[in-house]
C-alpha cells in the first residue's frame, strides 16, 4: 500500500465513518484543534484502523502523534512491519 493510499483510506474513514469535515484534513492538520478528533473518536479510529489495515495499534506509541502526516508515518511504519 502507498502512502497515497494510506492518507487516502483514513481521511475517507475519518470523513465517513465519524463525519469529519474532509477539507480540515491535510497533512499539516493537528489531530485535536483543525481536524476535530476527540479522544472517544480516537477509540474508533484505532478499530477501524485495525480492521481496514490489518495492524494492531499501541495507544502508548501514539502519543507524540499530534498531526494527520504523523498519524500517516506511524501507519506506513506499521503496514510496513506486518
Amino acid at each position: 500500500m502507498t502512502r497515497q493510499e494510506i492518507e487516502e483510506t483514513v481521511k475517507n474513514f475519518l470523513v465517513e465513518e465519524l463525519e469529519l469535515n474532509g477539507d480540515n484534513i491535510k497533512p499539516e492538520a493537528r489531530l485535536k484543534e483543525d481536524i476535530g478528533i476527540d479522544s472517544l473518536d480516537f477509540v474508533d479510529i484505532v478499530v477501524i484502523v485495525e480492521k481496514q489495515f490489518g495492524v494492531k495499534i499501541k495507544p502508548e506509541e501514539l502519543t507524540d502523534v499530534k498531526l494527520f502526516s504523523q498519524f500517516c508515518d506511524y501507519l506506513e511504519r506499521k503496514i510496513a512491519e506486518k
